[in-house]
């Protein structure tokens, strides 16, 4: 369940900035997505997420 809830988290950050830099016009909000997708990729390499830490705090199963 952990990793759906990242997963799901990481695509609707990406959409949501994406979507963001187009209507407004503001390439900024490209910065969301480098960040998103530098997490995905550290994550890929050292196994550990941040989030997955936080929803483990919260009680999430796996």
């Amino acid at each position: 369940m952990k990793q759906r809830i990242i997963r799901a988290f990481a695509g609707t950050f990406i959409l949501v900035s994406l979507l963001l830099a187009i209507k407004l016009n503001n390439l900024n909000w490209l910065w969301v997505t480098a960040f998103v997708g530098a997490n995905l990729l550290q994550s890929s390499i050292t196994k550990w997420c941040l989030l997955e830490v936080i929803l483990s705090k919260l009680g999430v199963k796996d």
